[in-house]
C-alpha cells in the first residue's frame, strides 16, 4: 500500500496540466519515483523534459486537489492505485500509455483477473442489447471479467450480463470518479461498484468531455485479453477501442449482422480487417484457449418462449433483417391489423422487437 506522502506525490505528478504520459514516465525512469522528481530541482528536471514543462511541474499549485483526492480515497470502497501498487492492473503495463494513477471504486482484486472488453453502439438495436447481455453472461460464467465503458446501449447491456455472474465487471469511465456519466446509468454504476470496479484516470470533478472518451477507450482495450464488438457504425468509438486492442496485441472479435443495418457495418469492416467472426461465446473462449464450462457453452438465457404455428410462420416471414409492417403483410398475406395483434404478444415474449421507423426485427 502506498503511504500518504508518496501517494500525494503521485497525485501531484498527474494533476499538473500539460504534461503527457510519455514525459511523466521519462521523469519516473530518470528519478526513480514521484517524490524524487519534486526533490530534484529545476536544473536536473530540465535535462529530462523541456525546461518549460519542468518549471510548470515544480510551480503548479494543486494542494487542494491532492487533499480532496486523499479524502476521497479514505472513504470505504475507494482506492487510488499507482503503478507501484500490487492491485494496479498488470495487463495495462503491456499497453501503450498506461495511466500512472487510477481512481477505483469497488473490489480492486478483480483488476488482475482475466478480462474481456465488450463494446458497441450507444444506439443499439434490441437484438444487439440481447446479444451483448447474453455473451457477457456466458463469458462471465466461464471466468472472464467483462470490461466496458458504462455507456448506454451495448456497454450497459454487457455490464448487466456480467453482473449476473461471479466474475463481475469493470466499468471504465471518462469522467472523475465522483461524477458518473451518463446519469441514466447511476444505479448500474452503484451495482458495479458493489460487485466489480468503477475505474478511471481523470481527476475528481472532471466533467464528461468528448475528448476524454477516446483516452478512456485505451484503458478498456488494455485491460482485456481481447475485445468483442457487438454493434458499431463505421464512425464509432467502439472501432477506436478495437484498433487500440489490436495495436496492443489483443484479439479482436466481432458479431456479424444484417447487411442492411448501419450498426453492422463497423463489425463487418473489422471482420474484413482480420477480426474473428463470432457466433457464440464458445468461439471466443476457444480462440483465447480458455476452458469452456458446460453450463456456459451457450449464449442463451434459457429456452425461448414457445409460439403457436401461426406465430412461427410470422417469424419465418419476418426473416433476420428489420422489416416494415407493409412488407411483412405482403409476405404473409395477413392484414397489418392482424399482424399488429400477433406482434404485440410476441414482443412481450421477447421474440420480436419494434424499431424506430415502424420496423420490426426478430430476436434470437
Amino acid at each position: 500500500m502506498t503511504d500518504r506522502g508518496e501517494l500525494a506525490s503521485w497525485l501531484r505528478l498527474t494533476l499538473v496540466p500539460g504534461i503527457g504520459g510519455e514525459a511523466r514516465r521519462a521523469l519516473l525512469k530518470a528519478c526513480g519515483g514521484p517524490q524524487a522528481i519534486f526533490e530534484a530541482g529545476l536544473p536536473a528536471l530540465s535535462t529530462i523534459v523541456d525546461p518549460a514543462l519542468a518549471e510548470r511541474l515544480l510551480r503548479h499549485e494543486c494542494a487542494a486537489e491532492i487533499e480532496a483526492a486523499l479524502t476521497w480515497a479514505a472513504q470505504p470502497g475507494n482506492h487510488l492505485l499507482t503503478l507501484a501498487d500490487a492491485d494496479y492492473p498488470q495487463s495495462l503495463l503491456s499497453s501503450d500509455d498506461p495511466p500512472l494513477l487510477l481512481y477505483a471504486k469497488g473490489d480492486t482484486a478483480i483488476l488482475n483477473r482475466p478480462m474481456l472488453a465488450v463494446v458497441g453502439s450507444r444506439n443499439a438495436t434490441a437484438q444487439g442489447v440481447r446479444d451483448a447481455e447474453a455473451f457477457a453472461q456466458a463469458l462471465g460464467n466461464s471466468g472472464l471479467t467483462i470490461v466496458s465503458g458504462l455507456a448506454l446501449g451495448i456497454d450497459a447491456a454487457a455490464h448487466r450480463g456480467a453482473l449476473a455472474t461471479a466474475a463481475g465487471t469493470v466499468a471504465v469511465i471518462g469522467t472523475g470518479a465522483d461524477r458518473l456519466y451518463p446519469a441514466k446509468n447511476e444505479a448500474l454504476a452503484r451495482a458495479i461498484a458493489e460487485k466489480g470496479v468503477v475505474l478511471g484516470e481523470f481527476p475528481l470533478g472532471t466533467p464528461a468531455l468528448a475528448s476524454n472518451f477516446p483516452r478512456r477507450n485505451r484503458i478498456i482495450a488494455g485491460l482485456g485479453l481481447g475485445c468483442l464488438v457487438v454493434e458499431a457504425a463505421l464512425r464509432s468509438g467502439s472501432l477506436i477501442t478495437a484498433r487500440l486492442a489490436a495495436e496492443s496485441g489483443r484479439e479482436v472479435f466481432a458479431i456479424p449482422g444484417s447487411i442492411h443495418s448501419p450498426l453492422s457495418r463497423g463489425c463487418h469492416q473489422l471482420i474484413r480487417q482480420g477480426a474473428k467472426l463470432v457466433e457464440s461465446a464458445q468461439d471466443i473462449l476457444e480462440e483465447l484457449r480458455l476452458e469452456v464450462p458446460a453450463a456456459a457453452s451457450s449464449t442463451g438465457k434459457g429456452s425461448p418462449v414457445r409460439l403457436n404455428d401461426e406465430e412461427e410462420q410470422v417469424l419465418a416471414f419476418l426473416g433476420h433483417a428489420p422489416c416494415a409492417l407493409d412488407t411483412l403483410s405482403a409476405r404473409s398475406g395477413l392484414t397489418p391489423a392482424d399482424l399488429l395483434a400477433m406482434l404485440l404478444p410476441m414482443e412481450l415474449a421477447g421474440r420480436v422487437a419494434q424499431l424506430p421507423g415502424g420496423l420490426f426485427q426478430r430476436l434470437h
